[in-house]
């Protein structure tokens, strides 16, 4: 099935959920779908669980027919949760935004609410949550940016943070042609343009976003052993995985998720997943081994 922006999570009965971005992937799609599968091959669709527009920063979106993009599903706190964003009404992206539901029922289908209804809650695309070890959650959005969420859930309760890395990539051919508009021209301290998420393993957080790496549309990834940083350089940890999650099966094995946003992917615009392993220095490896699509 066409999806891009595929994310997969596990919910408290055993059963895997997936959503992403859905077609028309740049034009008026309406919302959120979700599909569920016990064995991660099998996937059944739970339909249209949420549709945009009656939260008073979406009316210029809705009026407009702008696209929602990106999606990721997690289960915390007991629920479901769905972030989502959408690329700017005025045709730039000073007016991009990303928001945040929960789901009233504890079910994956809802119906969800969305938290922070007034205004945007990310002034950008790509919105990802993480719960760190003592139960935290932080909200992340577009190229690293991320902020402590107050403990009902409903908004931030802190400036956001903008993570940069300790080393610079300066080679043009690592680069998108928004990255200057991150830190400003010719500043390479970014882990990359688009596509944040944050997982730890270990004592170890690993940030990864989505970059072009000499046409690779690439998940790029770097590590820390503290939040906020200092991160590492940042390395092209998976080669046309740009846009992913990272989880663990009910094995304690790790995947990524993959759906291909480059010509030279192993496939195009579907949902996948490939597995994955760390080096004996805790860096990210693929494991050469089939894929899951």
């Amino acid at each position: 099935m066409p999806l891009r922006d595929a994310s997969v999570c596990s919910g408290p009965d055993g059963t895997w959920y997936l959503t992403g971005t859905v077609e028309p992937f740049y034009g008026f799609n309406e919302g959120i779908k979700v599909w569920k599968s016990k064995d991660m091959l099998h996937w059944s669709d739970l339909g249209m669980v949420w549709k945009y527009g009656d939260s008073a920063w979406h009316k210029p979106y809705l009026r407009a027919k702008m696209s929602l993009w990106a999606p990721e599903i997690h289960y915390l706190k007991g629920t479901f949760w769905l972030t989502y964003s959408m690329p700017g009404y005025d045709g730039t992206a000073k007016t991009s935004g990303s928001g945040l539901l929960r789901s009233t029922s504890g079910k994956p289908e809802g119906p969800y609410i969305d938290v922070h209804p007034r205004e945007r809650m990310g002034d950008e695309i790509d919105a990802s949550l993480f719960q760190d070890d003592g139960g935290k959650v932080y909200f992340l959005w577009h190229s690293g940016k991320i902020a402590r969420m107050n403990d009902e859930m409903t908004g931030l309760a802190e400036p956001y943070h903008w993570i940069r890395t300790t080393g610079r990539d300066s080679n043009p051919a690592h680069h998108s042609g928004l990255c200057s508009g991150i830190f400003g021209k010719d500043e390479f301290t970014h882990i990359g343009y688009e596509g944040v998420y944050l997982f730890k393993r270990k004592g170890i957080y690993y940030m990864s976003c989505s970059e072009n790496f000499e046409g690779r549309y690439s998940c790029a990834v770097a590590m820390s052993k503290h939040l906020y940083g200092p991160y590492s350089p940042r390395e092209e940890a998976i080669p046309h995985a740009g846009h992913n999650v990272f989880f663990q099966d009910e094995k304690g094995d790790w995947w990524s998720t993959l759906f291909g946003s480059d010509d030279s992917g192993p496939w195009q615009e579907k949902p996948g997943i490939v597995p994955i392993t760390f080096d004996l220095q805790s860096h990210i490896r693929v494991i050469t081994a089939p894929a899951r699509k």
